[in-house]
């Protein structure tokens, strides 16, 4: 079979012919339609990742959709510890624990669904699980320019927020989102603040934080009294400099969020919401589909900010 390949700490994946072992007990072998990549699989091989990373060379990807070969049950597999302590999903067949396997149905779109795993659930339960946005609230939405970004603007509008504020960089990803927020902020350009305190009017109520950073010390400045702020990611820089007058003035709330630190009853729940939701057309996620034989191509792609990559078979 076919496989992406880390061989080095820091490289790109090799696609080379690989024997895959006979499963363990309590294992299948599944047929892979198509396996997204996320920016963790770039920390795991890089070495940074502070789980570490399977012995190499390794097969990356923490997720995927395909078929369990003898039954045919179709599948999106995450946890387990593939693509963290053991060969990843980035592979034409892989072993994977019964414990990782979500059945879903046969009318998703196989690179959407593979895309709505890690991404898409940490832009998800960040607002209705974490922060529980409440119907008639303001909603403002820290990097909704990334995949994570775009899902937790239309959680937002689904448990029904009554504005949501969208504020990114990238231009062409920003204007696509006018028809699904409110307002959208440019991160770009002075008087961050001042702007978002304009989009937001009365104040946000949650902000979902992907960023940190500078523009963190904006969007706190345009929140409501007892604001949630649920922070997953540092894109704008690992520190922040917070006021503690403002903290404790508007009574916030700043909880960090990771989803290894969700029940994964929650995980697969919300995941198959989302995946009916994006079945029905009440969802979206533009993917970039890639094939596994140029693997490299996409995770350059992870790399350089290029939108959700997703490796497909064939």
């Amino acid at each position: 079979m076919r496989a992406a390949l880390i061989t080095e700490a820091g490289a790109s994946p090799v696609v080379e012919e690989r024997e895959l072992p006979d499963p363990a007990e309590g294992e299948v072998t599944v047929t892979l339609e198509a396996a997204s990549l996320n920016p963790v699989d770039l920390a795991i091989a890089s070495g940074g990742f502070y789980a570490g990373h399977p012995p190499m060379p390794y097969v990356p990807a923490i997720e995927a959709v395909g078929r369990v070969e003898g039954d045919g049950r179709r599948v999106f597999v995450m946890g387990g510890g593939i693509g963290v302590v053991r060969d990843g999903t980035s592979a034409e067949r892989f072993n994977a624990p019964e414990s990782a396997l979500v059945e879903i149905g046969d009318d998703a779109d196989a690179a959407t669904a593979a895309a709505l795993g890690t991404a898409a659930l940490a832009g998800w339960l960040p607002i209705t699980w974490t922060a529980k946005l409440q119907p008639g609230e303001t909603a403002l939405v820290l990097g909704a320019t990334g995949a994570a970004g775009s899902i937790a603007v239309q959680a937002a509008r689904i448990a029904g927020a009554a504005r949501i504020v969208a504020a990114g960089r990238n231009p062409e990803r920003l204007a696509a989102l006018e028809g699904m927020a409110d307002a959208v902020v440019s991160l770009e350009g002075d008087n961050l603040a001042a702007r978002m305190q304009a989009a937001c009017e009365g104040g946000a109520h949650v902000v979902f934080d992907a960023l940190w950073g500078a523009p963190l010390q904006a969007a706190l400045t345009a929140t409501a009294l007892g604001a949630r702020v649920i922070h997953i990611g540092q894109a704008a820089g690992d520190t922040a400099t917070v006021a503690s007058g403002l903290v404790r003035g508007k009574q916030l709330t700043i909880k960090g969020y990771s989803n290894f630190g969700i029940p994964r009853a929650e995980l697969v729940s919300a995941y198959l919401t989302m995946v009916d939701l994006a079945t029905a057309g009440e969802l979206t996620l533009p993917v970039v589909t890639t094939p596994l034989a140029d693997a490299g191509s996409a995770w350059a792609g992870v790399a350089a900010g290029g939108g959700k990559q997703v490796l497909i078979s064939g």
